[in-house]
């Protein structure tokens, strides 16, 4: 990954693509290379769907190699839903192709004068951008169909469905996975609909003839990676409970604490939430002839997603994620499984992020457009997104457009970005994390429900505005370092708990690179992304008043605990003193 790949979709006669080495980049990868670009090169002031904005794709630093868990992929743009800085994080194969084919970023940069649609072809010769108006609105899944006859099945692609190319601010851009199909999504933010600015509708990753990348030391390296593996495996987070019952093992678990946000945030459990559960999830995928157990790109060792086939036993979508099935399903009383995967199949299909239209759809539940629990109503609300309908074109630019579309005041949202499946009053440390993240609203920028809930790393109560802001702070330090390595997220279970794992994973950085990393450098490198991010906010208008949750989480009381978010101001404003 020694070069920048720089496609210029405003160029005179036509898009023009440039390789140019990292220069200052150098060392980056993943969401540090993204929001430095973006910090670096982008006017904060500029409209997000402007040719002066930049959509940067970047894979992360270990991305590429055999080092298990590596393939995460960054997005970066100025956010169309924010306002402010946008990183998106997702799996599939993408990051380890476009690793292999030596790009640490794609740069996306202007926007074709007319309406031409394109599609970007790279391998090992090099790099083709097409126009092709021949895919103008196809879905996800037809869209790959037709890649995978044009390229063959050797392929990883990136792509947007109708709601990208409708520049939504919901709209996310796809990334296939094993099977080559369009089930991960860099999701939050409306990347999709930077993307769909630039007029790119795919791009298309071929890395045959191309090697896995070569660290500097192979022996250090090839035994890092093997006490990495069996942390994560001696984890009961990493090695049994994602395994599986996936990510939804959460619903139970937050349900029962009180923090699973239910009928558009009004209360922490739904009565109705072991039917929709890991484990009753899980039952039903090997019941119906799917799996419950699978990994989303070559390489992953926790294979925490899996297979979800319908009634009749044919493939419906890849497991829901808890993300997906709380947004669906308990944030808008909807107890129906089958109901929630037709819904995540039509996010994927029409390029949308499951948590922004499940909040979406909550609150144009609250509004009276369906009743609360009406599976059927929610989905014919995604298709009228998916359409393109006035309706549909409301409901997908997101849920703080929506509740001011249809007058409701209760929209959780931080900084224009819907909240996550974690009530902020049930579980403080996420509210420190959701009002202060430079991302919007974002349990993955500091996840502190390890701590707040699942008691890995640490156990601060999860009810008490004590510890939060420390709590959040180190967390977001973190995230943004795993971020930028490619690592999946989930590897931070077995980091926080196993000071052998985290020594496994800093000997696999520094036996590649040659490097000295400890774990000061880590705290380091998080900071440094951090900063880039904040400053770029700084720089578009954001100020601490940005940093704080609806007012209504201090007001309304949360049952079945009774709680409001009670982390002051004042100490929210402490997060980033360090």
């Amino acid at each position: 990954m020694d070069k920048i790949l720089r496609i210029d979709m405003g160029a005179e006669g036509g898009p023009r693509s440039t390789e140019t080495p990292l220069g200052e980049y150098a060392g980056f990868g993943g969401r540090a290379m993204t929001s430095a670009i973006v910090s670096k090169e982008v006017p904060p002031l500029c409209h997000a769907l402007s040719a002066e904005n930049k959509l940067v794709i970047s894979p992360g630093m270990l991305s590429g190699t055999i080092a298990a868990m590596s393939g995460r992929i960054s997005v970066g743009c100025k956010s169309p839903l924010t306002g402010g800085i946008k990183e998106a994080n997702a799996g599939g194969q993408p990051a380890q192709v476009l690793a292999r084919l030596g790009y640490a970023a794609i740069v996306l940069e202007g926007k074709p004068k007319d309406g031409t649609l394109y599609k970007v072809f790279i391998n090992k010769d090099g790099v083709k951008v097409a126009p092709d108006n021949s895919l103008k609105m196809l879905p996800n899944y037809d869209l790959i169909a037709k890649m995978k006859a044009e390229h063959g099945d050797k392929i990883a692609c990136i792509s947007i469905g109708p709601a990208g190319e409708m520049k939504m601010s919901a709209a996310s851009i796809a990334c296939t996975d094993m099977e080559l199909r369009p089930t991960r999504h860099a999701g939050r933010g409306g990347v999709g609909a930077v993307m769909g600015s630039k007029g790119v509708k795919v791009i298309v990753l071929d890395d045959t003839g191309m090697k896995m990348r070569s660290p500097k030391d192979p022996e250090k390296f090839r035994e890092a990676n093997k006490k990495f593996v069996e942390g994560l495996r001696q984890h009961p987070v990493t090695g049994q409970g994602l395994p599986a019952y996936g990510t939804n093992v959460l619903t139970n678990i937050l349900n029962e604490v009180g923090g699973y946000p239910t009928y558009n945030f009004k209360q922490g459990r739904f009565e109705s939430a072991g039917k929709i559960s890991g484990e009753t999830q899980a039952e039903l995928e090997v019941k119906r002839g799917g799996l419950a157990t699978h990994g989303c790109h070559r390489g992953c060792v926790i294979q925490c997603s899996g297979v979800y086939h319908d009634k009749d036993g044919h493939y419906l979508t890849k497991q829901p994620e808890y993300e997906t099935v709380w947004a669906h399903g308990g944030n808008c009383g909807i107890c129906d499984i089958d109901a929630i995967a037709m819904l995540d199949f039509l996010d994927d299909n029409y390029g949308l992020d499951t948590i922004e239209m499940g909040a979406t759809i909550g609150i144009a539940m609250e509004a009276g457009l369906a009743k609360f629990g009406d599976g059927e109503a929610a989905i014919n609300l995604v298709k009228e997104v998916g359409k393109g309908s006035y309706l549909g074109r409301i409901l997908g630019n997101g849920a703080a457009f929506t509740a001011k579309a249809f007058g409701v005041e209760r929209a959780p949202v931080v900084k224009g970005q819907a909240m996550p499946a974690y009530d902020p009053r049930a579980v403080q440390g996420v509210g420190v994390t959701y009002a202060t993240s430079p991302m919007g609203a974002d349990h993955t920028a500091g996840y502190a429900v390890a701590q707040n809930v699942l008691k890995v790393g640490g156990d601060v109560n999860a009810l008490k505005p004590e510890g939060q802001v420390e709590l959040s702070r180190n967390l977001q330090i973190a995230t943004a370092a795993i971020d930028s390595t490619g690592m999946c997220l989930f590897i931070a279970f077995a980091v926080l708990d196993q000071p052998d794992t985290f020594q496994a994973l800093l000997d696999l950085l520094n036996s590649f690179y040659g490097l000295d990393l400890t774990a000061d450098s880590v705290t380091e490198l998080g900071k440094k992304v951090l900063s880039f991010e904040r400053d770029f906010n700084s720089r578009a208008g954001f100020t601490v008043q940005q940093d704080r949750l609806p007012r209504y989480f201090k007001t309304e009381l949360l049952p079945p605990h009774n709680v409001i978010f009670q982390v002051k101001d004042e100490d929210l404003d402490k997060v980033f003193n360090w």
